[in-house]
């Protein structure tokens, strides 16, 4: 299979497992904020698949070739964690690779060591970032800038579902010098729903209209 058949392949199965395990969440009369402020009639909840074991096998699987395929074998010397709720992924990731894994906080705990970074890694150490998601890339960067301030390089990060709507979660971070590589985006979780008839069409068109222009999306009045 070519690389673009084998990325469209893990992007079906990933939308299929968000939407068997209700990871996906529509409320326009109570939009969801993210971490910017901006708001959202949509959500993607990454953070339950830890609790489907047979689902979340098959995500990492997935992630594991991608990874491999995309940035090579041997090109990684640590998986890394954003906290929270990246943490478990980079960990089943880094048994899947035979790589040490580490965590990053948001910032320094203040107490101790005064550590962002829990784990061990050399002085130069090639460094992936793992989330579970990317809508504008903003929180990648305070990971980021704390690999590098311990010494570390990072070139890659890698989530499971990538929002694709926001050419900031790319942009940002290729300033940095660092690729995002994901599974899926909204676009092939709608593909799917709407083949699979998850959503009823008022709901599909409502998705629609924000992830064509999510600027424009305008909450409605209660």
């Amino acid at each position: 299979m070519t690389d673009q058949a084998l990325d469209q392949a893990a992007a079906e199965t990933t939308a299929g497992i968000l939407l068997e395990t209700k990871s996906v969440h529509f409320n326009p009369d109570q939009p969801f904020t993210f971490t910017s402020g901006r708001k959202s009639p949509v959500y993607i909840d990454c953070r339950r698949l830890i609790s489907f074991p047979r689902a979340r096998a098959k995500l990492m699987d997935l992630a594991a070739e991608m990874i491999t395929r995309r940035i090579g074998f041997e090109s990684l010397d640590a998986i890394a964690g954003g906290e929270t709720a990246g943490i478990p992924f980079a960990a089943w990731i880094a048994e899947r690779l035979s790589l040490p894994m580490l965590y990053i906080r948001k910032k320094p705990k203040g107490f101790g060591r005064m550590a962002q970074i829990e784990g061990e890694f050399k002085e130069g150490a090639r460094v992936l970032l793992v989330e579970d998601l990317a809508s504008e890339g903003t929180s990648k960067l305070n990971f980021v800038q704390a690999v590098r301030a311990a010494g570390g390089t990072i070139a890659h990060t890698f989530v499971i579902f990538h929002y694709g709507i926001f050419p900031s979660s790319v942009t940002s971070l290729a300033a940095e010098g660092v690729a995002l590589h994901g599974l899926a985006t909204w676009h092939d979780v709608l593909d799917l729903a709407d083949r699979r008839g998850s959503f009823t069409p008022p709901q599909y068109r409502a998705i629609k209209s924000f992830l064509d222009a999510p600027d424009a999306w305008v909450a409605p009045e209660a």
